[in-house]
């Protein structure tokens, strides 16, 4: 069987129309508050939405209690709510993560594929250097949101 590769670009709209081009948003909000209302906002990028994943850090963060509407924790495709309590222990699991990646390394990972219409894998490149300059921009949101009593909402 032939199959197709792309390598998925930020910079090419096509790419960014397809199901698998994941972005996300990580909000300061609070539980208790009557309506919803978000406070501040950390942008996650197509490159670090695949980034999460791959070097564990979603799969680390489950080990915290999750609020989610479908029970599954944090997970793609879902929104998810971290209460305060939980954020030191969430920036401990994340200068834990950091720790297992190299800098300076590049890699293409598999996003997904499927067999039909035509047979497809998707691939994206990841910077290890982006990722952890990432992970410091969360490690410093989770402790802004944690001085100011927010709450932390995931939606990736």
């Amino acid at each position: 069987m032939d199959i197709s590769r792309i390598v998925l670009n930020d910079d090419n709209p096509q790419h960014r129309e397809l199901a698998i081009y994941r972005t996300g948003t990580i909000n300061q909000v609070r539980l208790v508050d009557e309506s919803y209302i978000v406070y501040d906002t950390l942008e996650v990028s197509a490159h670090n939405h695949s980034a999460l994943f791959h070097f564990g850090l979603v799969e680390a963060l489950n080990r915290l209690v999750f609020i989610s509407e479908s029970g599954h924790g944090l997970d793609s495709w879902d929104e998810a709510f971290l209460h305060l309590s939980q954020i030191e222990s969430m920036t401990e699991i994340i200068d834990e993560c950091g720790r297992t990646i190299e800098p300076g390394k590049t890699e293409t990972i598999m996003l997904g594929w499927h067999k039909e219409p035509l047979a497809v894998s998707y691939w994206r490149e990841i910077k290890s250097d982006e990722a952890l300059s990432f992970l410091d921009d969360l490690r410093r949101f989770a402790q802004q949101a944690l001085q100011k009593q927010y709450d932390l909402e995931f939606i990736l």
